[in-house]
Parts: C-alpha cells; structure tokens; sequence
C-alpha cells in the first residue's frame, strides 16, 4: 500500500487520467496539523582528493515548484504527482538540499572554505545544482525512491563552466509507512550526495 497522501494535487499535465485504484489507495488523510517532520542526513563518503587552495559557494539549488515545498512528493503516474499525508520536510526542500550539500562538503575537510551567499567568503567556484526529481515512485509496481540533482562547477571569475555532471539514484522502499518512505528518500539523497561531492573534488 503506499500510504497517506493529501488530497491536495499538482497536475503536470493539463489532461491527467487518475486510476481509480490508485485514487482509493492515495485518499483519506488528516489534516496537516499532525505532520510528522522529517530531515535529511549529511553523510558523504568522499575519496577525492584535498584542495585546500580552493573556496567553493553553495547557492540554493532549483527547482520545479511542485518540488520546491515542504511537502514529500509521490509520483502516481508519468502525468500526475500527490504528496505524503501527515508528513512533511523540516524545511523547504531546496533549502534543505543546500544546508545538507554545504555539510558534506565541510565534513571532508578537504576544502580550503565552504559557503553559501552572504557570508563575504572569497571564491573560486560556485556549486550550481538544480534538483530534478525529488520523490517517491509509486507508478508501477514497485515502489522505489528517486533523487536526480544535476551540477555545473562554475568559475566565479570568469563566469564560465568548468565541469557539469548529473548525479541518479534509485532505490526500492522496503514497507509501506510513511518513516519507510522517507528512509529510501534519505538514502537515495546520501547517495546523490557522495557522488556528487567526490566527483566536485576531483574536478576542481
């Protein structure tokens, strides 16, 4: 069963054909008064290398505004998202990705200094990402987490782009509870995450 999902909906199509199978299982929640909150971790395990001559900016990621809320998202079909009831982000979701990113860049130690804008810090690359997918696949018939961020190192001096990559990661849900959900979220981002923090190492 896939679990809670509000009632309310964001229709990516203008013409979208519900299953009505889907429809029972997704109906019937609280009200958003009782979310349970949840977070995201900052593990990374980065083999790249040390550049501590380099400072790098984090700016917060884009994204798509059904993306870009509190809200968790589930994809009931190629046509039509919902979101997971009685849940909820601790934050807005790029703020989230952007606090966590700077975490894990900072935990490797392998940076002359991390930021995000504002700070005053001095620097030699910005670390662009837009979040492209953000959710939990529930349109067919397994149920599988799916996290896609992509990233261009762009060069604060020049303005131009030194490297871009996109980093995916799939993995299967294993139950069907809300806490379930949210840990094949978390590790599909922690997944994203590594990769993406060791390769920005060795592209620097």
């Amino acid at each position: 069963m896939v679990g809670c999902v509000s009632s309310k909906r964001h229709q990516v199509w203008s013409a979208v054909i519900v299953l009505p199978l889907l429809a029972a299982l997704l109906g019937g929640c609280g009200s958003s008064g009782n979310n349970d909150t949840y977070d995201l971790s900052a593990s990374a395990k980065a083999s790249g290398p040390s550049v501590k001559n380099r400072q790098i900016l984090i700016p917060q990621p884009t994204a798509l505004q059904a993306l870009d809320s509190n809200q968790i998202v589930i994809r009931v079909s190629s046509s039509e998202i919902q979101y997971l009831g009685k849940s909820q982000w601790s934050d807005k979701l790029s703020k989230m990705v952007q606090s966590k990113l700077v975490e894990a860049f900072e935990n490797t130690g392998k940076l002359g200094g991390v930021g995000v804008p504002g700070q005053g810090l001095a620097i030699d690359y910005q670390i662009v990402t837009d979040i492209r997918s953000f959710e939990i696949n529930a349109a067919g018939g397994q149920k599988s987490a799916v996290v896609e961020i992509s990233e261009k190192i762009l060069n604060d001096r020049s303005g131009t782009v030194k490297a871009q990559n996109i980093f995916r990661k799939v993995v299967p849900v294993s139950g069907g509870s809300n806490p379930d959900f949210v840990r094949a979220l978390d590790s599909a981002f922690a997944g994203v995450t590594s990769e993406l923090v060791d390769w920005t190492l060795r592209s620097l």
